[in-house]
């Protein structure tokens, strides 16, 4: 459900919407999702002064009080 929502959102975004990849790492107490992009989209998924991405951030922390889970987002360009 979040993992869609990063992807639909990250491709409004990007330049290079198909480039965009989702991937989720659960822990114990925390989820990370991991948003892979193509290079030049990386600072467009960031923003300026992070803004972008505490934006998403922001949108995420409110599932935390339905499930308990804390969640990590972090974007990282396409090897």
């Amino acid at each position: 459900m979040i993992s869609d929502f990063v992807a639909k959102f990250a491709g409004l975004i990007a330049s290079y919407p198909d480039d965009i990849r989702v991937e989720v790492k659960e822990g114990d107490e925390n989820i990370e999702i991991v948003l892979y992009a193509n290079q030049a989209d990386v600072g467009k998924l960031i923003g300026k002064e992070g803004k972008m991405i505490g934006a998403i951030k922001t949108v995420i922390s409110g599932c935390k009080a339905k499930d308990g889970k804390s969640y990590r987002i972090n974007v990282e360009p396409i090897s």
